[in-house]
């Protein structure tokens, strides 16, 4: 057999093989309405991106896109229904950062974080705010360092144990040498109450969470926790300007979808999502959620998204740290 005859029958035979995939990729969605899994109940910040999304992906793939709360055990039940869901592009995961953390904090989960998903993008980030009761004692993040070398019993408040927040300030906390004590609360809610009312010194949450007590002048800002100044915060300096240099752990949100779904489905969903997010009214209302939104490419998000799981599975390893 000629090397040419050989290669023509190689070249049949990939074609072959690709042909279900494109026709998979070109009837997609026309077969049934898109599902996107909120990992999270509806209220919350994954519920309300969903919903943000799914009117103008609706619109422009021609195609109904339903939202599905599927919350529980941080977002990991939720996300295990789409791991074992069929890879045919009707089902996707919008999670939350939480996502990076329950691989190391949730023992046997049932399915693998990093083989058994494929991230379709990274929506976007957000900082973290440590802030204090305007009537507290701490004017600066500086004056929150001294007390903790000082070992002045400083303790902070967060959504609950093995959150972002939790994770990030045990990362700050051994990092500096500082020594405060974690209080846990079952959500941002009352969290924020015991903040503003000073039951609890400091507290750690999203921006959208903390951002109307500071504007309420009941509560005072003291650093973000991503890498740049937050543009809803402008005056608020980051944890690495504060003495920490190369500190950061955003809050974030991203769609994926289960491991086999073919690369071209992926591809087409991943580019109708930035087309969606380059609507003003989608940043608008994203951005009142305190998202700075990210987009790009699916290698961009998977990336991000195991740089997130390898750093926050060593901290927990580290030190410890358990689920409520």
């Amino acid at each position: 057999m000629s090397i040419l005859r050989r290669s023509l029958m190689l070249t049949t035979a990939c074609l072959a093989l690709a042909t279900p995939w494109s026709a998979m990729a070109q009837a997609w969605p026309s077969k049934q309405p898109i599902k996107f899994v909120a990992v999270f109940p509806p209220g919350g910040s994954v519920d309300q991106v969903s919903r943000i999304l799914a009117q103008p992906l609706a619109q422009q793939l021609g195609q109904n896109v339903v939202v599905e709360n599927k919350g529980g055990a941080s977002g990991s039940i939720g996300t295990a229904q789409v791991a074992a869901s069929a890879p045919d592009g009707y089902t996707f995961a919008v999670v939350f950062d939480t996502h990076g953390v329950n691989p190391s904090l949730i023992p046997n989960m049932p399915f693998d974080t990093k083989k058994d998903l494929v991230p379709v993008i990274l929506i976007g980030t957000s900082p973290m705010v440590l802030a204090t009761h305007v009537g507290s004692e701490y004017k600066t993040f500086a004056d929150v360092v001294a007390a903790a070398k000082a070992k002045k019993n400083v303790s902070y408040g967060s959504i609950g144990s093995g959150s972002l927040g939790h994770v990030a300030m045990t990362l700050l906390g051994r990092s500096g040498g500082l020594d405060w004590l974690h209080v846990p609360y079952k959500g941002g809610g009352p969290l924020m109450n015991d903040a503003v009312a000073g039951h609890v010194p400091m507290s750690i949450g999203s921006v959208f969470v903390t951002k109307p007590h500071i504007d309420s002048k009941r509560m005072r800002p003291l650093v973000v926790t991503t890498s740049k100044r937050s543009p809803d915060l402008p005056d608020v300096p980051t944890v690495a300007e504060s003495g920490f240099p190369g500190f950061e752990a955003p809050a974030w949100w991203a769609v994926l979808a289960p491991a086999k779904t073919p690369p071209e489905v992926v591809k087409r969903m991943n580019e109708e999502i930035n087309k969606a997010l380059k609507q003003a009214d989608v940043a608008k209302k994203l951005d009142l959620q305190g998202i700075d939104i990210t987009g790009g490419t699916p290698e961009t998000a998977r990336t991000f998204i195991d740089k997130q799981i390898d750093t926050w599975a060593q901290v927990v390893r580290d030190n410890n740290i358990k689920p409520d």
